[in-house]
């Protein structure tokens, strides 16, 4: 049935459904946040005592870097951090998919999870040290620790929050449990255990120079230490700074694989 409209009327106006833009271009606002705080770093340092300016750790950092020390230091602490963080996070995942998955497993693993995670890392540096001597072992193993116990409950607590709708909906359809836990369970809990992963790198980060102050010839927390003895301000500077990059570096190749592995995922 054809709709017939006299001349006077008019057309609905159609809606146009506009998306949002986003404010800015993230690298430009990271940029003038590097700019602000360089500003307030330097006008801080005109006003507080002792306190050492940009221009002053940039001239510090271009000697360390001359005679090789923060190279050497950096690979030291690079090292420990990368073989902690990934021992960590590798035995993490399958022990948290395990607590997830199966509820024996949880009733028998989980209150030795929970009780050592209250425990921080730092805690156990002097027994570690104790049991394990002062070389590199020690500083390792605590930094596996942190890592663990960060991806450990992000990976058990991604198994849990899987949509129980979409699993019973494979049953249905006849999939067994090996391809509900491979096609369904592991690619929801991904980005679980990548926000696991990336706190357990922070903590990575900070037990490392705890660890290296005691026992450590060489690294970062050590410098840092021994610059602190002989107060030398621009150093300790030097190595927060070299902390801070690696571990942003390390954090945005994170985000990267998250990116790439939970393309299914709405963002906003």
């Amino acid at each position: 049935m054809a709709v017939i409209t006299t001349p006077d009327e008019k057309p609905a106006p159609t809606v146009e459904r506009r998306v949002p833009r986003r404010a800015g271009r993230p690298l430009v606002l990271n940029l003038v946040a590097l700019a602000i705080g360089l500003t307030v770093w330097a006008l801080a340092s005109l006003g507080v005592e002792n306190l050492a300016g940009p221009v002053n750790v940039a001239e510090r950092s271009g000697e360390m870097i001359a005679d090789g020390s923060l190279l050497d230091d950096t690979l030291a602490s690079l090292r420990r951090v990368f073989l902690g963080f990934a021992m960590g996070t590798v035995v993490a995942v399958p022990i948290g998919f395990l607590m997830g998955w199966y509820p024996l497993a949880r009733g028998l693993i989980e209150p030795f999870v929970q009780f050592f995670r209250t425990i921080p890392p730092l805690a156990l540096i002097p027994l570690a040290i104790v049991l394990m001597g002062i070389g590199e072992t020690p500083k390792i193993f605590v930094i596996f620790l942190a890592a663990f116990m960060s991806c450990v409950v992000a990976a058990y607590q991604g198994v849990v929050d899987v949509d129980r709708t979409l699993i019973n909906a494979a049953r249905v359809l006849g999939a067994s449990d090996r391809t509900i836990f491979v096609k369904i369970v592991i690619p929801a809990s991904t980005p679980f255990i990548l926000v696991g992963m990336r706190i357990g790198l922070g903590a990575s980060w900070a037990t490392v120079v705890a660890a290296e102050l005691i026992g450590a010839q060489e690294g970062l927390g050590f410098r840092m230490q021994k610059a602190s003895t002989w107060y030398e301000i621009p150093t300790i500077f030097v190595a927060l700074i070299t902390i801070g990059v690696l571990g942003l570096a390390m954090d945005r190749l994170l985000l990267l694989a998250e990116r790439r592995l939970t393309g299914w995922q709405e963002r906003r």
